[in-house]
C-alpha cells in the first residue's frame, strides 16, 4: 500500500504591521484576506494540513 507524503501549508497572518495593521482581517469581496488564502490553500490536493500562525493571540 503506498502511503501519501504528508505536506502542510504554514501560512504567515501577521497582525501587527506597519503599513497596514489587522491586514490579515481586511474585507475582500465579503470574506477577510486570511480566509481567501486559507481556502486555497485547503483546496489543493497536495496538502495534508493548513496551519496559519499569527502573532496575535
Amino acid at each position: 500500500m503506498e502511503e501519501k507524503t504528508k505536506v502542510v501549508a504554514i501560512i504567515p497572518a501577521r497582525y501587527h504591521s506597519n503599513r497596514f495593521e489587522g491586514k490579515p482581517l481586511a474585507p475582500i469581496l465579503g470574506k477577510s484576506m486570511i480566509q481567501h488564502v486559507v481556502e486555497r490553500a485547503m483546496g489543493l490536493d497536495l496538502l495534508s494540513r493548513v496551519v496559519v500562525a499569527t502573532d496575535d493571540e
